[in-house]
């Protein structure tokens, strides 16, 4: 297993900010996600700090469904990101949190009308509008509100990212934005610049998640330039922020070769400042929106070995505490992880495991194939690069209560998220009323 952030090993045992995992788990209980909390403000400040230009103003959007809480929003805020929301919740999580509201971008492709009231009334920065009922809505609530509202409007630039189809967001199908090549989008466009409560501010995109190759980003920021540059000359308007969204690939297994951030930023940087003046157009605002690819090498789980069940065919399976209810992106994406014995790092290699989960699924598998030494009930397994969409996608299924959350730095841990109880289980639940009736 690859380490990462700032894990060590120290006597065979995986430590991950200098506390031992068996300490985590003595401590907090199992399973358990882990945040490094140096890893992740770290590469939040390689963000700032490489996507940066003297050209035009720079923005750090993170994409709060990765991964967010309380805690993750007051980070955001204190590292002076901004932060973008798909839902009245996440957007009632940030506003509790403190983060400003001004820098507050509003995403998602059905925001309910109450949602959109909701937002307006907190005084979010800028709502990412994806299609013209959203549109219609949003001038009436301003309207009612007597106030103006700066908007993006979600664009598809048709570009293919390399990727698993259900996280491709840019297709011609999409259910996401609207096409540049649909010729009704300028005149839309033109109905936005025109409104008396909107603000028609500019474009946003995102061409899908865990994209490794550098050169769809380049292709990205070039179509939209020059969209932008064939709107501008058209309308004639001058467009204020171009948001090219995130999508950002990084590491799960060696199959995976992520781009190096730093050197890629700096790239990404030069070659939208290279297009900007071939194009003759000068935005004031370039953002993106990572998500992924600044919270989840950042985040580990760890889970208690029980049972380990050899079949006839195939390989022994290695059960844990946990499953699908906290990681169900292997069921949904076919996603792959590595994984390590964290009380025997530097043991050798016994044999090959499938790590599964307890849920009441066969389905419920966590890794098909993993090395691994030679395992027994009650050590504890460490399945690393879990920290985005995991908390965040987690579920009750089969009332499995959700583990806690926590982050450490510097030798030190705090509780991000509480473990569920079985009490947090039945809390919205309704008994009959009148009792039990057998019939």
């Amino acid at each position: 297993m690859k380490l990462l952030g700032n894990m060590a090993i120290e006597q065979q045992e995986l430590t991950i900010a200098g506390i031992r995992a068996s300490e985590l788990v003595q401590t907090y209980g199992s399973p358990l996600y882990v945040v490094d909390q140096k890893d992740l403000t770290d590469r939040i400040q390689t963000f700032v700090t490489h996507f940066s230009s003297e050209k035009f103003q720079t923005n750090i959007v993170y994409a709060s469904k990765a991964f967010t809480n309380l805690y993750m929003a007051q980070i955001v805020a204190r590292e002076g990101l901004s932060l973008d929301v798909v839902s009245g919740g996440e957007l009632y999580t940030a506003i509790e949190a403190g983060v400003d509201p001004a820098k507050i971008y509003f995403h998602g492709n059905n925001k309910l009308p109450s949602e959109l009231e909701e937002a307006v009334a907190a005084g979010v920065g800028t709502f990412v509008v994806d299609n013209d009922y959203e549109f219609t809505w949003l001038q009436e609530i301003a309207e009612a509100e007597g106030r103006r509202i700066r908007v993006l409007l979600r664009v598809n630039p048709g570009i293919e990212a390399h990727t698993h189809e259900y996280i491709q967001t840019t297709n011609h199908d999409s259910k996401f934005g609207v096409s540049i090549f649909d010729k009704q989008t300028i005149p839309f466009v033109e109905q936005m610049h025109h409104s008396e409560w909107l603000d028609f501010a500019g474009f946003h995109c995102h061409i899908g998640s865990q994209v490794f190759e550098a050169e769809s980003f380049f292709k990205e920021a070039s179509e939209m330039l020059a969209y932008a540059k064939k709107v501008e000359e058209e309308l004639g308007i001058e467009l204020n922020e171009i948001n090219l969204g995130g999508g950002f690939g990084v590491y799960y297994t060696a199959e995976d070769q992520p781009f190096e951030l730093a050197t890629f930023l700096a790239q990404y940087i030069q070659h939208i400042e290279t297009t900007m003046e071939e194009l003759g157009i000068h935005p004031e605002v370039i953002s993106i929106e990572p998500g992924r690819s600044l919270i989840n090498n950042s985040g580990s789980t760890l889970y208690t070995i029980g049972g380990i069940k050899e079949t006839i065919v195939g390989h022994p399976y290695l059960f844990v505490d946990g499953g699908m209810t906290d990681n169900p992106r292997p069921i949904t994406y076919q996603a792959k992880y590595d994984a390590a014995i964290a009380t025997r790092m530097k043991e050798p290699i016994h044999q090959t495991y499938r790590v599964a989960g307890k849920c009441c699924e066969s389905g419920d598998v966590l890794i098909k194939e993993v090395d691994l030494p030679k395992a027994a009930p009650g050590d504890l397994l460490v399945i690393p690069s879990t920290g985005a969409y995991n908390y965040s996608m987690s579920s009750n299924y089969n009332r499995i209560p959700r583990p806690a959350v926590v982050f450490v730095e510097n030798g030190e841990a705090r509780v991000a998220v509480k473990r569920e109880t079985y009490a947090d289980l039945l809390r919205n639940d309704m008994r009959m009323e009148g009792g039990t009736h057998v019939i």
